[in-house]
Parts: C-alpha cells; structure tokens; sequence
C-alpha cells in the first residue's frame, strides 16, 4: 500500500517536472521567434527617413510664408507665387514629387519644421549658428543685403550705427531682430513684412530692416510710398534651406538638386525675372 502511495506521487512530480520543461522551453522558443520580428521593426523605423518617407508619398511638404513679395506672395488671382515658391517647385520636379505648401507667418515658421508640420522650409532663411544647434542647412541658394528703410524726410540715420537708440519694427525671431539689436535698437515686434513697413509710415518705429529685393519690389509698386533705403548693411547675407537634424540623405538630394538647377540656367532664369539680376551666385565684394 505504502508502495503503490509512493510511486503514485513519483508519477505526478515526473509529470508536473515534463510539464513545467515544456513551459520553460515553449517560452524559450517564442522568445526566439519574436526577437528577430522586434530587431526588424526597430531597423525599419531607423532606416525610413524623411527623404524615404517623401518618395513613398510623391509630396514635399513646403513651409513659406505667403506674405513677402516677391519671395512669397499671392498674385491678383490669389495663387501662391514668387522667387522661393519657384524655386520650391524646381526642387520638387527635380526629386520628382510635388509640393505641396504650407503658409505660416514667420515667428511660426521654424518651430514649425521642428515639429513636423513641413519637410523643408524655402523662405529665404539665414542659417545662422543659433539655428544650425537645431537644424541642419542645404547649401546657401541666394545671397542678398539687408537693408534699413526710413521715410525719405528722416535724416537721423544714414549709417547701420545710427540705429543706436532708435525703434524698428521687424518680426522679433529674425535675423533682421538680431540685426538691428546689434546696433542697439529697439525692435518693436510685428508679424509680416507689410506690418513692418506701416509701422514706419505711422511714426510709431523710426526704421524696419529688411532685404533689399523685398524693399525694390515694394517700391517698384508703391512708388510714392514716401520710403527710402537709408543704410546699407555692410556684410551679404546668404540664406539655405532648413531640414531635421539627422536627415542627411534629405540635405544631399537638395543640395545635389540644386546644384543642378544652377547648372543648367533654371536659377538663373527664375532669379532674372523677379529682380533683373542673379541673386544665387556669392556676391564678389
């Protein structure tokens, strides 16, 4: 009795060790399976990029402002055009896919590439070293001056160190700011170009600094405005094209699409028929 007992519990405790070895091994074995699956996945999420992404979808997301002839405006029949929306465009046709833009105002526009709301940004934007901490630039497409703008009956400033103490009125995030800070002015803030320029018009800032192919364009069309450049910045300002950090493969395909649109005259003639010159070659001083 005591025996047929004894052997009765020997089989349940070599059964329950089989059982409990099948687990361990069945747990082993999905482990093994699973973990090549989760490997996989976590390459695949590293090696899609935005440039892989922007292929699968055929569309390159554009940031731009809208709002500053003649980079970025809207024509008399309201569609989105100017010099940075062509060369946007040119971009596209040369990664062969479409762009698609997306309008902001400025203060809004970089913020706005660091949290995905575009791909790139062609705006006309100085990379400066503040900026490159965050972002990462194509090669300088456009090299341009800044300049002040007054009424024409204000004699107080005719040099960039007369802004000493003065107030102008540029949107408070761009290099403009920066600029006119550094010569110990006062900014007050505005939104878009034409804010600025009104600013100066009603008394309310003595100055704005701005680019010197906006300023033409604008006079071009308000001749009579009563502005005038009244300073030169002395140093030629180049602007790139912003993208994520890490995103290499993106910059080179932009930095290879433009220097093919260089190359064969399409910058040139894009630049010639908005300014009467070429703005994307280094300005000799």
């Amino acid at each position: 009795m005591k025996n047929t007992w004894m052997k009765a519990i020997a089989t349940v405790m070599a059964a329950a060790l089989t059982l409990s070895g099948c687990g361990s091994e069945t747990a082993k074995t999905n482990e093994q399976q699973t973990a090549p699956a989760a490997q996989e996945t976590t390459a695949s999420t590293d090696a899609a990029d935005d440039l892989d992404r922007i292929l699968a979808a055929g569309v390159i997301t554009i940031g731009t402002e809208g709002t500053w002839p003649p980079m970025t405006y809207h024509d008399e029949a309201g569609e989105l055009t100017g010099f940075d929306v062509e060369v946007a465009k040119a971009i596209a046709e040369k990664l062969g896919v479409k762009a698609e833009f997306v309008e902001t105002d400025w203060d809004s526009l970089i913020a706005g590439l660091g949290v995905g709301r575009f791909d790139i940004i062609v705006n006309e934007v100085t990379p400066t070293e503040e900026r490159k901490q965050t972002y990462d630039f194509s090669d300088p497409y456009t090299y341009v001056y800044d300049v002040v703008i007054t009424k024409e009956d204000n004699n107080d400033i005719s040099t960039m160190e007369d802004l000493k103490g003065k107030k102008t009125s540029n949107t408070i995030s761009s290099t403009h700011a920066q600029i006119a800070e550094s010569y110990g002015a006062e900014v007050i803030a505005v939104d878009t170009f034409e804010a600025s320029i009104e600013m100066v018009l009603q008394g309310r800032a003595e100055a704005t600094i701005n680019g010197e192919l906006v300023f033409n364009d604008y006079i071009t069309q308000k001749p009579d405005s009563g502005l005038k450049i009244a300073a030169y910045n002395k140093e030629a300002i180049s602007t790139a094209i912003p993208v994520r950090k890490g995103q290499d493969r993106l910059r080179e395909a932009i930095n290879k699409a433009l220097e093919e649109l260089k190359n064969d005259g399409t910058f040139n003639e894009i630049s010639m028929r908005y300014f009467g010159k070429d703005i994307t070659q280094p300005i000799n001083e």
